[in-house]
């Protein structure tokens, strides 16, 4: 009859894993003193108190003129400009990381291409969003057009690297068996990759969209169209009301929309 270890002696035999565990402790330990060598914290401002104070008032009050009519200055139409333009941006920045995650993607092109679209991507990464809308707006001039350009670029390269992931985890049984019934590279691509990829890249471009009507409404602080421009408008002119009538406006669409994009990627993942 077997021996069964008690729980003690499965322990006593477990992999002895203190050093690295340890190790990653103390990295942390002086990673986070050494972060916290260059905070200094403020005095508390009395006039930014009263302004926070000031707005959390106000959203009992927003200006309802705003918020519940239509109308180029009003705040359901802005943010309808707002929701197009992070669509537009997300669909096109899907479309455009498609040939840049099979580029990217080691097990389709090989080490060295993959190492040339690897370095592209990392690059498109290193622009923040708000630098990308100042470039845009320099060449296309400020509008809707440059908020769509730069959320485009913007989401290159985030979607390539969640495409190249899901290629890379690609089932090669797949690609093995139509190898052996003579399937050209076309065919192998649309019968045994697509089928494997198309719900995650569904996914991954919903779960980017929800992130770049966020980043639509920032854009409109330097004036690449939405929302941005009328909340940072209304707060330096002190108009707490109609601050508060944007501010419910983005918070009512960014619920909106992640609520039902969540719904939409859980039913895409569990296919019910």
């Amino acid at each position: 009859m077997q021996k069964v270890n008690t729980p003690l002696e499965m322990l006593a035999q477990a992999p002895k894993r203190w050093l690295p565990i340890t190790l990653a402790f103390v990295t942390i330990l002086g990673m986070s003193i050494w972060s916290l060598s260059v905070i200094r914290v403020p005095e508390i401002n009395d006039s930014g108190l009263v302004i926070v104070g000031s707005i959390i008032r106000s959203f009992a009050n927003p200006n309802w003129d705003w918020l519940l009519s239509w109308g180029p200055s009003s705040i359901p139409y802005q943010m309808y400009e707002t929701v197009a333009i992070a669509f537009l941006g997300t669909f096109f920045g899907a479309i455009m990381a498609i040939p840049m995650a099979f580029l990217s993607a080691r097990n389709i092109t090989g080490r060295f291409y993959s190492f040339i679209g690897i370095v592209a991507v990392t690059m498109i990464r290193t622009f923040p969003v708000f630098i990308l809308g100042l470039m845009f707006i320099r060449v296309t001039g400020p509008g809707p057009f440059a908020g769509v350009m730069t959320i485009s670029v913007a989401s290159i390269g985030m979607m390539t690297k969640l495409y190249v992931e899901s290629i890379e985890d690609i089932d090669k049984g797949v690609l093995e068996a139509l190898d052996a019934t003579g399937a050209t590279t076309l065919q192998k691509i649309r019968y045994g990759i697509i089928p494997q990829l198309s719900a995650n890249f569904i996914s991954n471009s919903i779960y980017r969209f929800e992130i770049n009507v966020r980043n639509a409404t920032i854009l409109g602080l330097v004036g690449a169209g939405g929302i941005g421009f009328t909340l940072i408008s209304a707060m330096s002119a002190y108009r707490w009301n109609d601050a508060a009538a944007a501010l419910w406006g983005i918070i009512i669409v960014v619920l909106f929309i992640e609520y039902f994009s969540t719904r939409i990627r859980k039913k895409i993942a569990s296919g019910e």
